[in-house]
């Protein structure tokens, strides 16, 4: 995978593009069901307003991860648009840019893993707990009606007052 310098890249309006290998993305391995399929990626370096470098990422696909409530596979398409510029320090940044949600800032480096850069932004993308839009929790039959556990101390509550 291509490394750069951010800088450069920028400036001279670099572009890359290309398919990644989802087995390569190793910190996303275990979020996974299954690790078979590439992602799309486009970088294009720019120079921002404030004569900053930007790079717009942008990552596109589909990822296998486990429903954390019927812990089934469940595909989950990837579309990140992420406008990344660098800067010298923390100290260069204002209040108000702080405040910019329309990009992300980052410190300037010369060598810039491209492949860390889009497992990055991928992991930042992801929910914290996928889930199907409809499913049912391990164990429960679909269309079981849901009976509360706590209907049982309901049904003892009047037997205790009766003793």
């Amino acid at each position: 995978m291509d490394v750069i310098d951010s800088q450069v890249f920028a400036r001279e309006g670099g572009s890359l593009q290309g398919e990644l290998p989802v087995a390569a993305l190793t910190r996303l391995l275990d979020l996974l069901t299954a690790s078979d399929g590439s992602l799309t990626y486009r970088i294009q370096g720019r120079m921002g307003p404030c004569k900053r470098p930007q790079l717009l990422v942008e990552v596109d696909g589909v990822l296998s991860l486990c429903c954390q409530r019927c812990l089934e596979a469940i595909d989950y398409p990837i579309e990140v648009r992420s406008l990344l510029e660098f800067v010298d320090s923390d100290g260069d940044l204002t209040q108000e840019e702080l405040e910019d949600d329309s990009r992300d800032f980052l410190p300037d480096q010369k060598e810039l893993d491209v492949a860390v850069l889009i497992e990055d932004e991928i992991l930042l993308a992801l929910p914290l707990a996928p889930r199907h839009d409809h499913c049912a929790l391990p164990g429960v039959a679909p269309g079981s009606a849901n009976v509360s556990p706590f209907s049982v101390l309901a049904g003892l509550q009047g037997k205790a007052e009766q003793v």
